[in-house]
């Protein structure tokens, strides 16, 4: 999978900061597939918008705020996305560009 295809341009004054007040009053964008007409409505209107069959996906994965720019040993620069931590000094993280990334690369910080 080319993870490149969920790239989008996101202006960050359209990036919430905080959550709404009431969490039910989160917005919710709908796109119509047939018509492709897209929506806005809330997330408390969610049960009216689903019908039988339908399959509902939640994603319950939280983002810490720990990214940076390194470097490969080459000197070709890769951002680095902190996910979680898997063991002592070991970490899972999303590079970008990840073709850059394989396994054995050398990432320099600092």
């Amino acid at each position: 999978m080319d993870l490149a295809s969920f790239d989008y341009e996101l202006p960050p004054d359209r990036i919430a900061q905080y959550p709404a007040e009431r969490r039910d009053a989160s917005r919710l964008l709908v796109l119509h597939r047939a018509t492709g007409r897209r929506e806005d409505r809330i997330f408390a209107e969610l049960p009216e918008l689903l019908v039988p069959g339908d399959c509902l996906v939640l994603n319950d994965s939280r983002v810490i705020p720990a990214g940076l720019i390194a470097r490969l040993a080459g000197g070709a620069p890769v951002e680095l996305l902190f996910l979680r931590e898997v063991g002592a000094r070991r970490w899972e993280v999303l590079a970008r560009p990840a073709w850059r990334c394989r396994v054995g690369a050398v990432i320099v910080l600092g």
